[in-house]
């Protein structure tokens, strides 16, 4: 898993398809999450695109994309209940699915633990 400066967590899956979703942490911050707006499967998404919107009782916030590509799939379930963010963040609590153009750009992203160590804990 990597992670961003933004709280988001990415993982590489075996066919090269991008599951991001957002941290434990960025979940905890939060507070409970009570709408998600995903974006539409076939969105071709620039590094930095706001792509979803997710409010909590404390705040609203978007989700950038961390990569240049395409939405492959999103996970309806986080729409019909949110608090599964709060749940499980880092786990059935993804938020999107992504092709990406380029593998190697994940590499500028956090590991666990340099994340840990930006978040202090």
């Amino acid at each position: 898993m990597k992670y961003t400066e933004e709280h988001e967590w990415l993982e590489m899956g075996d066919d090269g398809i991008v599951t991001v979703g957002i941290s434990a942490h960025a979940a905890e911050q939060l507070g409970d999450v009570v709408f998600v707006e995903l974006p539409e499967v076939g969105t071709e998404v620039t590094k930095d695109d706001e792509v979803v919107v997710i409010e909590s009782v404390k705040a609203a916030s978007d989700i950038l994309a961390p990569l240049d590509g395409e939405i492959v799939e999103v996970n309806e379930a986080i729409v019909d209940e949110p608090s599964k963010v709060n749940d499980d963040p880092e786990g059935e609590a993804w938020f999107f699915r992504m092709q990406i153009e380029d593998a190697a750009a994940l590499e500028e992203y956090m590991d666990e633990a340099a994340y840990k160590t930006f978040i202090g804990s």
